[in-house]
Order: structure tokens, then sequence, then C-alpha cells
């Protein structure tokens, strides 16, 4: 079981499709602008769903960054308090939230709901893009992202101290799969076929035919 903190702050979604990926760098923004006090803990939850549930109860406080679908322009950034954050059985914050909205009802079942949630979701450009990586629409919000989550975290009375220009700290996911590293390492949209190989699909028709 994971050990109790007074904030959790977490950061959703896949980073193999594009916009998806808004969450995860938020959270790594973060992590890389500020120092918390004791009894914040950042966390990369990628799309693990259910097994997230020890870290949700453990915490009194829920700060969470998402892609979510408002129905709104592409890169428009919201933040949800408390019951505007979706339950299970009502709107879905995202395409993979299923499990993050079934975390929320379960622990409220248990008696173990967070005694504060809020989420700060930005309105994804695309999310059908498999190795693709965030639009400029949703990156150019990040830092703005990064601003309201220090602001809340502040009035929680958790304020954040910046880290020294160049400082290094490790971050929340591997190396790897850091924004930079990500971008320059994988294939082009050429190279990685993401649209479709035509000749996959001209052999799968003559095998029908």
């Amino acid at each position: 079981m994971s050990a109790r903190c007074e904030v959790l702050v977490l950061g959703i979604g896949n980073l193999l499709w594009a916009d998806e990926g808004f969450g995860v760098r938020a959270v790594e923004a973060l992590h890389q602008a500020c120092v918390f006090p004791t009894g914040v803990r950042l966390l990369d939850g990628g799309t693990l769903g259910l097994a997230l549930y020890d870290d949700l109860t453990s915490a009194r406080r829920i700060l969470v960054f998402d892609a979510i679908d408002f129905a709104l322009p592409p890169g428009t950034l919201r933040v949800l308090r408390d019951a505007e954050v979706p339950a299970w059985g009502r709107t879905k914050l995202s395409p993979h939230q299923v499990g993050f909205n079934d975390l929320l009802a379960i622990a409220q079942l248990n008696g173990r709901a967070p005694d504060a949630i809020v989420a700060i979701g930005v309105q994804p450009v695309e999310l059908n893009d498999f190795g693709g990586s965030l639009r400029d629409a949703v990156r150019t919000r990040i830092p703005e992202a990064v601003a309201l989550a220090t602001e809340q975290l502040a009035a929680w009375g958790f304020p954040g101290a910046p880290r020294a220009p160049g400082a290094v700290c490790e971050p929340l996911n591997a190396h790897a799969l850091a924004l930079a590293a990500y971008e320059a390492e994988r294939p082009s949209d050429r190279d990685a076929l993401r649209s479709g190989d035509a000749r996959v699909l001209e052999r799968a028709l003559g095998q029908r035919g």
C-alpha cells in the first residue's frame, strides 16, 4: 500500500497517442520546474488505471493533469474542481479514463475518496496518431498548466520552490521517454507508416478475393 501523503499530483495519459500524452508531459514539466515540501508526491500515472487505486486513496488531495474532451476549441485549458470532475457513470474525462473514473467511484464507495480533487485539462488536437507527439496548440499550454498547478498547491499550503537554472533532477519516468528524446528518436511519419501501409492493405484485399 502506498504511504499516506497530503497531495498527489498525477499525470495520466498515453505518450504514444499524440495529445493523449499531455498529462504525463505536464506533471514532468512541473517536476522539472519546482521542488515541493514533504507531503507532496508527483507521479507519472500513465495508463495504469485501477493499479493507481492505492495511490489515489492514500492522498488527502489529488491534482490531476489530463487531455480532456470538453468539445471546445483545440488547446483550450480548463480547471475542474471536486464535483465537476466526473465520477463513474457520468461523462468520461478522456478515452483512457474509464479506469480513473472507476477509481473515484470505488474510493467513494469504500469511504476513501480524497478530500479534494482538481483536474487541469486541455482540449486535445489529435489523439489518433500512434507514435505521434504533442501538437503545438497543446504543447504551448503546458507552462500555463504548470502555473495553475503551482497556484493550486500553494493555495493548499504547499508552495513550490523553483529549481535553480540548469539544475539536474531525475525524471519521473525513463530518460528515453523524455519529450526531447522521444521526438528525436521516433521514426518519421514516412518511415513509421503510421497512417497504414498500402502494401499490407492490398495483400489483405487480395486474400479476401
